[in-house]
This record gives C-alpha cells, structure tokens and sequence, in this order.
C-alpha cells in the first residue's frame, strides 16, 4: 500500500506529477532513469553527500540537463543528508528526466515523513534543509510505497 501524507509540516505538492508516479510505483524504467545505490558501510559517512552530487552533476550533463545541475545537486546534498540524519541511513539515489522536468528520489531506511521546521533561528546550525529544498523545487513530497522504508522525491523544472 503507498500512502502520501499531508500533514501540516508536510511538503508542498504531497503527491508526485503523474509521470513520476508511475515510474516510482510500477518500477519501470525509462531512458533518463539513473541509479547510484549506497552501500550499507557508506551510506553514513559524511563522502556519501560528495558522491551523490558528482553523481548528479555526471548523470545531468550527459542527459543534456546541465542547466538545473547546480540546484539539483544542492536539492540532492540535503536530501541525502536527511536520509543519514533522521532515515537511518540512504539505500539509493535514483535521477529520472521526463523534459523538461528532472526528479531526485532518495530512499532511506525509515517510514517517518520528513517535517520542515516551522522556524528556524537565524543562527541554528539545523533546520532549513527542507526549506531549501521547497525553494528550489516545482514540488517535493515522499511515498512510502509498503514495506520498509520511504522514498522523499524532488522535481526541478529545466
């Protein structure tokens, strides 16, 4: 069973474009479809993060979507690091491209959605990586699609 949740702290746009959708929940693949898996010794250390973005920016510029590389990269780092942080540790990052459209996966180990802080003091060393993540995306939501674990999704228009 995949449930969206939608709580007040919730991500804006809960549930996925359609396109993702699909992909996430039937598992087919398509032509831009890229997966870095973690492995279970790294998928704490802090080089996982450093990884995933030359993943980023590698899989990007050979899909011809260098132009939304950066942000995706920043949008990846956060995502990543929450998944070590609070998911129990990032089982994968998975970038799929549907132009002009391009979405990060990254599944972690824990059914818990994330929750964006309400507020965050200016001088907080935590606390923005959500936010940061709902400015530079289209939509950003999580599934969590039966049995262990969850997926946090994050869609950047090119």
């Amino acid at each position: 069973m995949t449930t969206f949740d939608a709580r007040p702290q919730a991500a804006t746009g809960a549930r996925p474009p359609g396109w993702l959708l699909s992909v996430l929940l039937d598992g087919r693949r398509g032509p831009c479809d890229a997966v870095f898996p973690f492995h279970e010794l790294s998928s704490f250390e802090p080089t996982c993060v450093a990884t995933a973005r030359r993943f980023v920016d590698q899989t990007l510029t050979t899909w011809g979507s260098g132009d939304v590389a950066f942000d995706a990269q920043l949008v990846v780092s956060e995502l990543v690091t929450n998944a070590m942080r609070h998911g129990g540790g990032a089982i994968q990052l998975r970038l799929l491209s549907h132009r002009p459209e391009v979405a990060c996966v990254v599944s972690d180990y824990s059914q818990n959605a994330p929750t964006a802080s309400p507020t965050t003091d200016v001088f907080a060393e935590y606390g923005r990586g959500l936010r940061l993540v709902e400015a530079l995306t289209t939509a950003w939501g999580w599934l969590t699609p039966g049995g262990p674990g969850k997926m946090v999704w994050a869609v950047l228009s090119g």
